[in-house]
């Protein structure tokens, strides 16, 4: 499933199907609200601008830290010079703590510790500089065109910046890593005498928020990164120096599940055309789609469904054989697309004389697959 998520999403981006806004209105300098499952911008103002995003850097801190260690058991010893130059929301990390890296992940994402965030970057990139450049790195790789980082933290550095769009791509990759998402979604816990509670007050006001991270400086503003999931929807929303950003997600929310739900476009195993085939006295073959897909929709909206396929289809062709693509279209873009497989399996419709008939024709100097059945031998 993550595979067919990341090529729908894919196709989203290539190209960049959105919604018109206007239902709703936020307080925000920058803001998005995208389908996770699709990629579909539901609603957008100024997303593309880069801005200082404060500590929803910490997203990306968490994201390169868990991909680049795995064992989260492992315990970290602090360095006196991991903790030059912090400032602001702390730990209170000291020189010869020592601590799990869990808990220092904890501590990142839910009390949105500094400290914690360059001593992770230090015990993984070895400096600040070294960590950045895997931020950077990872944020290519997912598409943040109008991304940079400097820091593990997001302390205003003139360097340091992202944008709305950029944040919800990084928000959907969080959720697609199990320990991120999980670590995001809690709402308090206590680790090695330590009690953090989660700064995202959507955990408590909104029942469908699965988490994600707050953020503040003065040049940022109010920085915020929520998600929530209702049945088959999950939903990522950012704000950017957004000074109502409470309000402001739970009405982006709300709108995005009531004004485009999912529809399923396909299940597994479903049929969703016929193809011709050749050689077969059976004329045509069932298709049938590899995976689900689903895709949001506003009442009134209706998409176009397009069978490419494999041609020409000769058989004997077993079942299960992948022969095409099956591609949903809307307002003349591709949105959505699933590769598409035989349901049943296609005997050679030939006839097939056997091992004697075969010998005897070989006598004659005759080949069996050009010689019509009731055709003379001599």
């Amino acid at each position: 499933m993550r595979k067919i998520a990341a090529l729908l999403l894919a196709l989203t981006l290539l190209f960049g199907t959105s919604a018109p806004a206007g239902a709703v209105s936020t307080s925000a300098s920058s803001a998005v609200l995208m389908d996770v499952g699709s990629g579909r911008v539901l609603f957008e103002e100024d997303m593309h601008t880069p801005r200082p995003i404060a500590s929803i850097t910490k997203l990306m801190t968490a994201l390169v830290a868990v991909e680049e260690t795995s064992d989260l058991s492992q315990v970290i010893t602090v360095e006196p010079e991991w903790l030059e130059g912090v400032e602001g929301s702390s730990l209170y990390l000291k020189a010869g703590d020592q601590l799990t890296l869990e808990t220092l992940l904890y501590g990142l994402l839910l009390q949105s510790g500094n400290d914690a965030a360059q001593v992770i970057a230090c015990w993984i990139g070895e400096d600040l500089e070294g960590f950045a450049q895997l931020m950077n790195e990872k944020a290519r790789e997912l598409g943040m065109t109008n991304t940079h980082f400097t820091n593990p933290s997001g302390l205003n550095q003139e360097e340091h910046y992202s944008s709305a769009y950029d944040m919800a791509l990084l928000a959907c990759a969080c959720l697609e890593n199990p320990t991120v998402a999980n670590i995001c979604a809690t709402q308090n816990i206590s680790l090695e005498g330590r009690t953090f509670v989660n700064h995202n007050k959507l955990l408590w006001l909104e029942e469908d928020c699965v988490g994600m991270k707050t953020g503040y400086t003065e040049a940022s503003g109010r920085t915020l990164v929520s998600a929530a999931t209702r049945g088959a929807q999950t939903l990522v929303c950012v704000t950017l120096n957004d000074p109502d950003d409470w309000d402001d997600h739970q009405a982006l929310l709300h709108y995005g599940f009531d004004t485009y739900p999912v529809t399923q476009l396909c299940g597994e195993g479903t049929t969703v055309g016929q193809a011709a085939v050749a050689g077969s006295v059976q004329p045509t073959v069932s298709l049938v789609a590899q995976g689900d897909c689903w895709y949001p929709l506003a009442e009134g909206e209706q998409l176009d469904m397009q069978l490419d396929v494999y041609s020409p289809l000769t058989a004997p062709i077993p079942a299960g054989t992948q022969v095409g693509t099956a591609r949903w279209i809307l307002d003349g873009e591709v949105v959505a697309e699933m590769p598409v497989e035989t349901g049943t399996g296609v005997e050679d419709g030939r006839w097939k004389p056997n091992a004697l008939v075969r010998w005897w024709m070989g006598l004659w100097g005759k080949s069996w697959e050009t010689t019509v059945p009731g055709m003379g031998l001599i």
